[in-house]
């Protein structure tokens, strides 16, 4: 399959699309009209840029309410048609895609639709050109690609085809059986995109929450699968139209659709063994079992008060860096890395974000396959020199710059600790009872989401839960959930429209995406609570409203309540299910740290979401100077 993208997917001028699509490897791209109307020079010098820069233009779209116009209106779009045909031989392309008739004025029946694309499709290729069919899903009289095909074989021509878009298909819920008995050389071109599941009209749901695939809800699988059994091996191009894509930067968008359609051709080839010409070979996604360690970068006044903070949460020292100025905090299955050196990455990252995760290791089944995969999908490769007889740890650039790193069992990595660190003895040393990381939670701009979602599921053997509404006081803030199956990595996005929102202030204060916040599990909370008392760990104080509520709306004891309000605990239930949570003070630098103890329970308490928000933000503004 050749593939390509639209010029509607991306921000910014027909110029800067084009140079974004190239740059993103692309070899076609379809030129929407209203980028070529607005473009300040003629349709031969968009071929030249775009030829120029190695692409091809695939088609030129849309034309509107054509079929079954009533005289004189369809006259006037048959001469409107050869104008067209005029613009496309300037652009060097030779299809023209027709969208189904909205116009009020239309007139339906499928014999008068087939006579007007036999009509078109006898001017098309006169002038060595086609024509092809897309069913819109709010068309007025065919919204279903089965009446669409209908009126391509009716119209019985070798210049007209067959459009299937994704969206419209899956948006319907429209049987797809029909797609495998249509002839391959029929389907003149395929347009893909996915979308959240919304219960809205189809044109606002088409028009402004597309996304690519693997980004939303619909069974893109089913519809890959379908068109797979007809043989086709034609035009396969991305048609998006997403607000959140329009606001980010044309290049990093254009690079997630060529991502997006890599995986999503790797997933077909590995289910039905299909055969696919020109797609390169990945290795599987990556099978992660958990955390292996966060990097923090510090100076060395911030040094001396995060320590201060890992001590009270009840880490201790384990490890030196043999080399550098860097230490390694640890408790249960948890590593902290500190790192104070004056040079190299973390250095940078801290001069820019202050005390913040600079780096987060996964453990993986196959770290260089995993750095393989990510390299082939456009990702950025990351190395930094290291000392002699030091681990070069695979990496790539992940989150607001930081670093997304891989270690193993099989090559070794895993090893790290004992190759690269000098181990610090101690006391005795029991701990606040943390075992493991639960789950991170990062925070970025809005339109960023979509990329780090595709970001992760593109790389690990992950599921996704659905998007979450959280009220913060300052706005909405979107969260989505990425987990594995067992649990042993939750990631946690979030995003927000608004500038006021706890997690948009975060952002200006990190000056830029990052880790906001990191979820700790204990297997006894109040036990660890007391810990972290004993300890002077100041824990977020929870209103006592709340637990009042609790007690009316729960089954709770009295005297579990108080026992929870003791503690500022936080609690939720799902069916028999428990879940514990409590969290420390925002510490300098906007970064908090969550406990939280798991009964069964697979959430994160989205229901206590705006409790806690609603408490960190009334503590942010009593700790405002006098006068703010």
């Amino acid at each position: 399959m050749r593939t390509a993208i639209a010029t509607v997917c991306l921000s910014g001028t027909l110029s800067e699309k084009i140079e974004a699509i190239a740059a993103a490897q692309f070899k076609g791209v379809e030129i929407f009209e209203t980028d070529l109307l607005s473009f300040n020079r003629t349709p031969a010098d968009a071929r030249r840029m775009i030829e120029d820069l190695g692409l091809e233009t695939i088609t030129f779209q849309p034309f509107r309410d054509f079929e079954g116009m009533p005289e004189p209106q369809r006259s006037k779009v048959f001469a409107r048609a050869e104008r067209k045909f005029d613009v496309m031989e300037e652009l060097g392309c030779d299809l023209l895609m027709v969208c189904s008739n909205v116009s009020p004025d239309s007139l339906g029946g499928i014999e008068r639709a087939a006579a007007d694309f036999h009509e078109l499709g006898e001017r098309a290729a006169k002038r060595g050109m086609r024509v092809a069919f897309e069913a819109l899903s709010w068309g007025r009289h065919i919204h279903d690609y089965r009446d669409a095909w209908e009126v391509v074989r009716r119209a019985d021509h070798p210049a007209v085809g067959l459009v299937l878009d994704s969206f419209h298909v899956l948006a319907r819920g429209t049987d797809l059986s029909a797609i495998r008995s249509i002839p391959a050389d029929r389907i003149f071109l395929v347009q893909m995109a996915d979308a959240p599941r919304l219960d809205m009209d189809y044109l606002s749901w088409s028009r402004h929450y597309r996304c690519f695939p693997g980004q939303g809800d619909l069974p893109i699988a089913d519809f890959m699968n379908a068109l797979q059994a007809t043989g086709f091996d034609g035009l396969l191009s991305l048609e998006i139209f997403n607000d959140r894509f329009r606001a980010g930067s044309a290049r990093s968008v254009a690079i997630d659709g060529q991502r997006s359609l890599m995986v999503m051709l790797d997933e077909l080839r590995r289910h039905t063994g299909a055969d696919i010409p020109g797609l390169p070979d990945l290795p599987a996604k990556a099978t992660c079992s958990g955390v292996e360690f966060l990097e923090f970068a510090v100076d060395e006044r911030g040094a001396l008060a995060f320590e201060r903070t890992l001590s009270g949460l009840g880490f201790r020292k384990a490890g030196l860096h043999r080399s550098k100025s860097v230490t390694r905090w640890r408790q249960g299955d948890i590593n902290i890395v500190v790192n104070a050196d004056k040079e190299g990455f973390a250095h940078s990252f801290n001069i820019t974000h202050g005390t913040s995760v600079c780096a987060m290791a996964l453990r993986v089944d196959d770290a260089p396959g995993t750095v393989n995969r990510a390299v082939t999908l456009l990702d950025q490769p990351f190395q930094q020199p290291v000392g002699p007889g030091e681990m070069n740890i695979p990496a790539v650039r992940g989150l607001g710059g930081s670093l997304l790193y891989f270690v193993d069992h099989k090559t070794g990595l895993d090893r790290l600790w004992d190759v690269d660190f000098k181990p610090v003895e101690g006391d005795d040393f029991t701990g606040a009872g943390l075992r493991t990381v639960d789950h991170i939670s990062q925070s970025m701009h809005y339109e960023e989401m979509l990329t780090w979602l595709l970001f992760y599921t593109s790389l690990l053997n992950v599921r996704t839960t659905p998007t979450q509404t959280v009220i913060d006081p300052g706005g909405v803030v979107q969260s989505q959930a990425i987990e594995t199956q067992d649990g042993s990595l939750r990631l946690i996005l979030n995003a927000s429209q608004s500038q006021r929102t706890l997690s948009s202030r975060f952002l200006s204060e990190l000056f830029g995406s990052g880790v906001q916040h990191i979820a700790l599990a204990t297997g006894d909370i109040f036990a660890t609570a007391e810990h972290l008392k004993a300890n002077g760990v100041d824990l977020l104080p929870i209103p006592e409203n709340y637990y009042d509520d609790l007690e009316g709306r729960s089954d709770l004891t009295s005297e579990e309540v108080a026992r929870l309000r003791e503690s500022n605990i936080l609690y939720d239930r799902e069916g028999g299910d428990e879940y514990f949570q409590i969290y420390t003070k925002t510490l300098e630098g906007g970064l908090f740290f969550e406990i939280v103890e798991r009964r069964g329970y697979r959430g994160y308490g989205a229901v206590n979401a705006p409790i806690r928000l609603a408490a960190q933000t009334r503590l942010a503004s009593d700790n405002l100077p006098s006068g703010i």
